[in-house]
């Protein structure tokens, strides 16, 4: 399986938030990559607690046949498009895609590392994943995704926006 975190906490030229996830979703879609499940949409902190606004947060379950570093590059031009400017690390923005797991592979290179380095400590990519893959495992640390979960910190705030909605194939 292959997930996809998005986060936004900025307008963008979509609109709000919400907005631009779903458009980021489309965008998505047509460069060939199909999403068959989804997570509701989950409000969260920003990490490390600051005043910025809070998050939009959702995971996608896809399908494609491009590798893990082509599908990178296709998530960060898209992200380019939106107005995502990468300036300073937990910076406010337009949009976020992250590569979070290809599959079972465990790859450590300079321009990708997956699964995402930070996803385990993560509540806003652990909670919105568990909807779509509630019996996944991290194969780098072999645990389960309610062990990784009950190993949180507390101090992660996260809130579902809805009821589940895009948890069928599409």
């Amino acid at each position: 399986m292959i997930f996809i975190g998005l986060g936004a906490n900025l307008p963008g030229r979509f609109g709000s938030p919400l907005e631009t996830l779903q458009a980021a979703k489309k965008a998505m879609e047509q460069r060939g990559i199909v999403i068959t499940a989804g997570s509701r949409t989950w409000l969260t902190a920003p990490v490390p607690l600051s005043d910025q606004p809070w998050y939009h947060n959702e995971v996608v379950r896809i399908e494609t046949c491009l590798s893990a570093l082509q599908l990178l590059e296709i998530l960060q031009t898209i992200e380019e498009e939106f107005g995502r400017v990468r300036a300073v690390r937990n910076a406010p923005r337009v949009l976020d895609l992250d590569l979070i797991a290809y599959k079972d592979e465990i790859l450590n290179k300079p321009e990708l590392i997956v699964p995402h380095p930070r996803m385990h400590r993560r509540a806003f990519v652990l909670l919105p994943l568990q909807e779509v893959a509630g019996h996944w495992e991290h194969p780098a640390l072999g645990m389960t995704l309610d062990d990784l979960i009950m190993n949180l910190c507390g101090d992660q705030e996260a809130r579902p926006m809805e009821l589940p909605s895009l948890q069928r194939a599409v």
